[in-house]
């Protein structure tokens, strides 16, 4: 993780975080998962021995989907569920025998079991940080967190399709309802009752970061609720920190 930029602002910071590769990862390789799947509905790739060519195969099939259809097929209307079955089949195609094809349960078994928070596991300092900002903002500075701002609000910002929330809540992260591109709560919320207090995904967004409008998406939510709660029209500024890809 590494910060990218930062705002001086008076007394508040802004958090943003990454989701995959930045607070949780894959219990095991991705490719290992699709080669044990796949044995059970009859689809040969050779074992575990062979998992690299399956990783092989993935990583094309997913770039390749992606430039048919950008964003995990919101941008052209194909939806995140179709795109990842394509990926699928595409991953399997060079494995298959004449006359064989994939079956549809196999396609559906993956997306559900990537749904969740099952297959993934965060990193070990995360726990720890989410804990110590429970205590944060609860009671103030900590001896690991000795910070001394009034507000600390943590988002995630994140190129993913819409299940990254209940994949971070199958970990035991607590989130806020607060999905920008979603409808905002109409009631202002405390900011202290969440692990994130914001989700901004690139599906939701219609647009996939480094574009800056994925920003300014996730900036607007936060002054809306920021007037919302105040009763100002001024902008509450925040010093601005984003970790991550």
């Amino acid at each position: 993780m590494h910060p990218t930029r930062a705002l001086l602002a008076k007394n508040n910071l802004l958090i943003c975080l990454d989701a995959f590769g930045t607070l949780f990862k894959p219990t095991q390789p991705i490719a290992a998962t699709y080669t044990q799947a796949a044995a059970k509905h009859g689809i040969q790739t050779g074992g575990a021995e062979n998992a690299q060519q399956v990783g092989n195969n993935f990583a094309k099939a997913f770039k390749d989907e992606s430039a048919r259809n950008p964003n995990y097929g919101k941008r052209t209307g194909l939806g995140a569920q179709a795109w990842w079955e394509n990926v699928i089949r595409s991953t399997f195609t060079p494995f298959l025998k004449p006359g064989q094809s994939v079956p549809p349960a196999l396609t559906t078994e993956l997306w559900q079991h990537f749904s969740t928070g099952a297959p993934y596991s965060l990193y070990p300092d995360v726990k720890d940080f989410f804990l110590e900002l429970r205590k944060y903002k609860a009671t103030g500075p900590t001896e690991a967190l000795p910070w001394k701002f009034e507000k600390v609000v943590v988002g995630i910002i994140s190129n993913s399709d819409d299940r990254a929330v209940s994949i971070l809540e199958g970990m035991g992260l607590d989130i806020s309802p607060r999905r920008v591109g979603k409808t905002s709560p109409t009631t202002t919320q405390n900011w202290s009752r969440n692990d994130i207090d914001f989700v901004a995904l690139s599906y939701d967004v219609g647009h996939e970061k480094p574009d800056h409008h994925i920003f300014d998406a996730a900036t607007s939510l936060l002054d809306r609720d920021a007037r919302r709660a105040s009763r100002r029209t001024a902008r509450q500024r925040f010093r601005e920190t984003v970790l991550g890809r």
